[in-house]
Formats: structure tokens, sequence, C-alpha cells
């Protein structure tokens, strides 16, 4: 194929750029210093928090429907978010690159059609819907993720020598 790189062409490439492969060793105390994060902790924070928000919503504002809007939004992003991190579990084990992005982008895009597909329904879901109440209630458990990647597996501090 013209413009493609061969093998040969492709390493001479990346040393010229200062590029050195890591060796197997190297990369497992990359691993080591840098856990991977749970998609699960994360599911279980937003749960925690969504819960959190619903009670909040009906015990500041003495309305069951507040508390009733604030958990549906909640759930609006707990659920997708429950069927994304299963289904990427599933496909851990896929070896090609190409394979699990592909994957990830099609569990996106699940993750985003439920999530729609549950706002379009929640006015005929929960009586007296308060769309403010859902909205902080979706906004909140949403930003659990940010919280999560801040707070998340503490990084160890020391620094790789090669």
């Amino acid at each position: 194929m013209p413009g493609r790189l061969n093998e040969a062409e492709e390493t001479d490439e990346a040393q010229d750029e200062g590029f050195k492969p890591l060796t197997h060793e190297e990369a497992k105390k990359v691993r080591e210093l840098n856990p991977p994060f749970s998609l699960w902790s994360v599911w279980a924070g937003q749960v925690g928090v969504g819960i959190v928000v619903a009670a909040l919503a009906w015990l500041l504002t003495g309305q069951a429907r507040m508390g009733w809007s604030a958990g549906y939004g909640a759930l609006a992003v707990i659920v997708p978010a429950a069927l994304f991190a299963r289904g990427l579990s599933r496909q851990k084990s896929a070896m090609h690159g190409n394979a699990a992005l592909a994957g990830f982008f099609v569990w996106e895009m699940v993750k985003i059609a439920l999530t729609v597909a549950m706002l379009l329904a929640a006015p005929r879901l929960v009586e007296g819907l308060n769309w403010l109440a859902l909205l902080a209630g979706f906004v909140v458990t949403m930003k659990v993720y940010w919280v999560a990647m801040w707070f998340g597996p503490a990084r160890k501090t020391r620094s790789i020598n090669f």
C-alpha cells in the first residue's frame, strides 16, 4: 500500500523520535504505580450519591415528588452506567486494540441511547415530575465520575527509573 511504513521504517521512525519501548519488567512497574480504575466502584459511588440527592430533595422541600424526580434523574445515570460497565467488563478479554475500542464506542452509544430514552420517558413514569429536581439528581450523580477520578486510586509518588 503506498504511503504505508513497513515494520523496519516504523521502528526507525520511533527511534528517531526518542521513543524506547518498555521491557516486561518496566511495564509491570508502571502498572503497579498506576493501579487500574474500577468502573464498579464509580457506579457504587453514583448509587450512593443518587440516594443522598433524592433524600435531600425530599427532606429540604418536604415534597415526595421532588425526591422522586431527583431519584429518577439519578437513575437515568445509574442504570445506563451499570449496563456500560457490564458490557465493558464482559469484553475485557478483547486482545485486539481495535476491537476493544469499537466495543467501548458501542457500549458508550448504548449508554447514551438508554439515558435519552429514560429522560424522554420521565414525564410518563414520575407523577408530578419536577424537571429542576430531575436535572439536579442527574447532574450531581453524573459528576461522581470526576470526583472518582480526582480521589481515585492513589498514585504512588515514587519516580520511575529505568
